[in-house]
């Protein structure tokens, strides 16, 4: 069923335990004023992103899916849907995240799919107030398109 929180975002939610964490946490940030759920339109893809921090998934989803909770990671999220049927794709996906000075930091993404949903997730370590510029290349067959988004990430206190 499609969920719309005050016009902010649009999400399919599937009942699954992490897609119930990514609402809880796009909407907390919103509330922050921090960054949320985003999406992008790539050729024939709608292709939604969000990073997040660490400690906003609860110690047992954080466990299920080893990752580690710290406030000085976050977790990037990507899924990728047909534009028209907004069925979720099995795709290719690779990235990097460059900080303001050209440090890069390879990303690695791992595939969780859960009913008729699909996410990449990968950590990313940062620093208070280190913006990172990202590169997310996602393929399938002989089709690439390329995400490219901008973030600068908080430590949580």
């Amino acid at each position: 069923m499609k969920k719309n929180f005050g016009g902010l975002m649009k999400i399919k939610y599937t009942g699954s335990r992490l897609a119930y964490i990514c609402i809880v946490s796009a909407l907390a940030l919103f509330s922050s004023l921090a960054h949320g759920e985003q999406k992008q339109r790539l050729g024939e893809w709608d292709v939604h992103y969000m990073v997040v921090n660490t400690p906003f998934l609860t110690p047992e989803v954080a466990a299920d899916y080893g990752i580690m909770r710290s406030k000085y990671n976050a977790l990037v999220n990507i899924s990728v849907l047909d534009a028209k049927s907004g069925e979720a794709q099995q795709v290719a996906i690779s990235g990097e995240a460059r900080n303001l000075i050209g440090n890069n930091r390879k990303l690695t993404f791992k595939k969780v799919a859960e009913a008729d949903a699909i996410y990449y997730l990968a950590v990313l370590p940062f620093r208070d107030q280190e913006t990172y510029r990202f590169t997310i290349n996602v393929q399938r067959g002989n089709i690439t398109q390329t995400l490219n988004f901008q973030q600068k990430m908080y430590v949580d206190e």
